[in-house]
């Protein structure tokens, strides 16, 4: 048996059956979401996320299959090429849904700030898991903060202004790195503060009046306050959205609507075609297929970052349990503000449901990402001195950090 097939194998099947399982009911509601858009480029969009997965699920195999080692050298191109693409963004990109965040290649839109997210947390995971061991001025936790701020903060303020959503993702990832790297708890509250105390400034200074204006309108529809909206203006999606979970009832209004004659759903007839397929097909699903259908895909989003925690506690070595935390708070923060601002108790901002939600560059770098996580799990035995080696390594850092 050779070595490559030993770790087929060894990979995480439950993972592998969830993402598959996730993948097959995303095409299957985005064909359900857009199949009456006879004659339109949306109609036939299910058999593009079709694609899109298998591209992805090559990159999923194969980034299982390669020792995240590799990632000690190969985060460093990868994060200045997410840099390139961000920039050619701000001089090239093209505007989709009120957002510039893409590139058109070769006839393809292309998100360059997916690239960049992926990238960072691999960037991160090495700064804040091995720096300390190659440069051992940086075992202060202050030194590890600052350099791994700037590497989160120059992409994050590049995505912020024009990608709302993107951006966001920065922010519980950081955080997510420094809470399991190993830094002392002190730190993370004095940054939490200061979050807290920059929050107003970034509202005023940095969104948009487009993007203040949706936080706005949360805060007036999830207090009851329906005077203080133009719901034929600003608050015409988030209306339209709660209508639409809300008449799902138990069992939904049937694949397709079939249960309705006149076929007059709210996702058809009032939320926007292109956002019924990602941004807003939580919606969709919960409308069509009803609480058993939303809890159902909840339930699968849930398992799925169970099993990434599983890996994490697994790992071999900080480097690979730093990946794995990166990734879980990713889908998390993605899960969480898409299906919070289809409930419309979070704003509304684009952002999709990892591995449901159609997305060419986002399926690809979703798939490529649950790879690493599969290969810190295939890769998590390691000789006893190799582990010893680690431990004394980790109980020298924890010392240090706590100097």
């Amino acid at each position: 048996m050779t070595p490559l097939f030993k770790k087929f194998l060894g990979m995480h099947w439950l993972i592998t059956l969830v993402v598959g399982c996730l993948l097959a009911f995303g095409v299957y509601a985005i064909y359900n979401a857009s199949g009456h858009k006879i004659g339109t480029d949306t109609e036939f969009k299910w058999r593009s996320q079709l694609i899109w997965a298998g591209i992805g699920g090559f990159f999923y195999f194969a980034a299982a299959m390669i020792d995240y080692k590799w990632v000690r050298w190969g985060c460093w191109p990868m994060y200045l090429g997410g840099i390139g693409g961000l920039i050619a963004v701000m001089l090239f990109g093209i505007e989709i849904g009120g957002n510039k965040a893409w590139l058109n290649v070769g006839g393809m839109s292309v998100q360059p700030s997916q690239f960049a997210i992926m990238a960072g947390i691999l960037m991160l995971s090495v700064v804040v898991g091995d720096l300390p061991r190659v440069a051992p001025v940086f075992r202060r936790p202050w030194l590890r903060i600052m350099a791994a701020g700037v590497l989160a903060g120059v992409p994050a303020l590049m995505v912020v202004k024009e990608d709302l959503g993107s951006g966001l993702v920065w922010g519980p990832v950081f955080i997510a790195i420094l809470l399991v790297g190993s830094i002392p708890f002190r730190y993370l509250i004095v940054m939490l503060l200061g979050g807290l105390c920059v929050a107003p400034l970034a509202y005023i200074f940095v969104l948009k009046p487009y993007q203040q204006q949706r936080i706005v309108t949360t805060y007036y529809m999830a207090t009851g306050q329906l005077d203080q909206v133009n719901l034929q203006g600003e608050g015409w999606d988030a209306k339209n959205l709660q209508m639409a979970v809300a008449t799902g009832g138990i069992d939904g209004k049937g694949p397709m609507s079939k249960k309705v004659p006149d076929g007059s759903t709210i996702h058809r007839l009032f939320i926007p075609a292109g956002g019924i397929i990602n941004d807003y097909l939580f919606s969709v699903i919960s409308e069509e297929f009803g609480f058993k259908g939303a809890f159902g895909l909840i339930l699968g989003l849930t398992l799925l970052l169970l099993l990434g925690i599983t890996v994490a506690l697994s790992a071999r070595d900080q480097l690979g349990r730093l990946i794995t935390v990166g990734v879980v708070a990713m889908f998390f923060v993605h899960c969480f503000q898409n299906i919070g601002m289809n409930l419309v108790i979070l704003p509304v901002i684009g952002i999709p449901i990892p591995l449901v939600s159609y997305g060419g560059t986002f399926v690809v770098v979703t798939l490529f990402l649950l790879g690493m996580v599969q290969s810190v799990w295939v890769h998590r035995n390691i000789s006893p001195v190799k582990k010893a080696r680690a431990g004394s390594s980790s109980r020298d850092l924890d010392d240090e950090d706590e100097d």
